[in-house]
């Protein structure tokens, strides 16, 4: 750090890495877990460079974003040129790669899903369907999983309910949840021991019926709960939702921030199961890295909003660069083929965890779709107790030997990894991400097969 001629001093001459840690408790607010103890300096491909010059396989994506790896050519010539030329706009005007943009991404979807609405957030994409189905439906009530993550904003935070509840004042009025239909804990069994999600969802909408007040607007669900644990919805799931969102009058929106564009082995995940949401909702994929987000929805449900005083006016909607953005990374998915390679590679990657299930004593489930996986650690197969304490020691040891893997802890669930390298990812880097986890699994637990 260095002295400006007016005596400040000059915070983007570098720093050494004490002075840096020094610095960032001294002037950056904590807003979740804290920080990885390593500095980046830059990012590329399927790796992230600290600033000692070690390379991190980066088993996230980011934020579970950079789908096309860090750096694509592509998305860099893109943001360079229309940064240049066309980035930001008055909110009421509108450019080509706006239209283009709507366009493409409603030819990428079914028929019905026609009219987009381009935003910068998954929570705000999330804000504005939810907005959109009140309107549309004249209810107010919104149910969600009870293991949910849609956002951090007024509306999308009262519909999550997997963390963040205690102690910033009353959520909005009207949310209630479904119980999460996770295969491996679910109490919800048939006399085989197999997983009764069926009894498991008509439970969770007769305390949905007993608990509302007659004013239903939407249901706000993930395909596969990724903060939640890596909860994949089973086959059929979606259907019978749909059916019971209709004969109660709500709209279904599904929230494919993570598993949009490609990582499961779709286009959209919900194309598995031959439904189609009355709202579909896209971010972090949609800008792969980079903060893009939509709203897709029908025309119906397009015309009953404007009708009735639909505002969601913000700084950065309908973005020239923030379409640019998506229309490029439409164009490297289908080029490259990553959808398919998605599936491919990613059948790679659940064999390989399949593998870790039957070896390790303390790896209790594996699940998940594509390149999006998820793999709990249990002290022991038998009890599937919580392994708090162990799951925090493997992401310690995996990132000392040069892999980053986010793990979620949420109270009753122990140490589920998410697993979700880009689509990019070369199959040498994938088989060595999971032989460090086999490694560090095998060094704190020491009950390998």
């Amino acid at each position: 750090m260095t002295q400006t001629r007016h005596g400040r001093r000059d915070y983007r001459a570098a720093m050494r890495d004490d002075e840096f840690w020094t610095t960032a408790d001294r002037h950056l607010v904590r807003y979740g877990a804290t920080w990885t103890p390593r500095i980046i300096e830059r990012a590329e491909g399927s790796h992230v460079v600290d600033s000692e010059g070690r390379a991190i396989l980066d088993f996230t994506s980011g934020q579970m974003s950079s789908i096309l790896g860090h750096g694509h050519p592509a998305v860099v010539r893109t943001v360079s040129e229309q940064v240049a030329s066309l980035d930001h706009l008055f909110s009421g005007m509108l450019s080509r790669p706006v239209v283009d943009l709507a366009a493409r991404l409603s030819g990428t979807l079914p028929e019905s899903l026609s009219k987009v609405l381009l935003l910068t957030t998954g929570a705000e994409s999330n804000e504005a369907a939810l907005k959109m189905a009140k309107l549309a439906t004249g209810g107010y009530e919104v149910v969600s999983f009870d293991r949910s993550w849609h956002g951090m904003t007024s509306g999308a935070g009262s519909a999550t309910f997997s963390a963040g509840r205690r102690g910033h004042g009353p959520p909005l009025p009207g949310n209630l949840v479904l119980p999460t239909p996770n295969a491996y804990r679910s109490p919800f069994r048939h006399p085989d021991g197999s997983h009764d999600w069926r009894t498991e969802l008509e439970y969770g909408f007769a305390m949905v019926d007993q608990q509302s007040s007659g004013s239903l607007a939407a249901c706000l669900v993930e395909p596969i709960l990724s903060s939640g644990g890596i909860v994949e919805l089973p086959e059929g799931y979606l259907a019978r939702l749909q059916q019971l969102c209709r004969e109660r009058g709500m709209l279904l929106v599904l929230d494919e921030a993570q598993t949009g564009l490609g990582r499961t082995g779709h286009l959209y995940a919900f194309e598995r199961d031959g439904v189609v949401p009355d709202v579909l909702t896209l971010s972090k994929t949609l800008g792969a890295g980079l903060p893009v987000a939509a709203v897709v929805t029908t025309e119906e449900v397009e015309r009953a909003c404007h009708e009735r005083g639909f505002l969601f006016f913000t700084t950065h909607v309908s973005d020239p660069l923030a379409a640019s953005v998506a229309l490029t990374v439409l164009d490297v998915i289908e080029q490259e083929g990553l959808v398919e390679r998605a599936a491919r590679v990613g059948a790679v990657l659940g064999e390989r965890l399949a593998d870790l299930m039957a070896r390790h004593d303390v790896v209790g489930d594996v699940r998940g779709r594509g390149l999006l996986r998820g793999l709990e650690l249990v002290t022991d197969k038998a009890s599937k107790a919580p392994a708090d304490e162990l799951g925090r020691a493997v992401t310690a040891a995996c990132l000392e030997r040069g892999l980053h893997l986010n793990i979620v802890q949420l109270p009753g669930m122990g140490g589920v990894f998410r697993i979700a390298p880009p689509l990019t990812v070369a199959e040498d880097d994938l088989h060595r991400g999971v032989d460090i986890l086999d490694a560090a699994i095998a060094e704190l637990a020491g009950n390998s097969r």
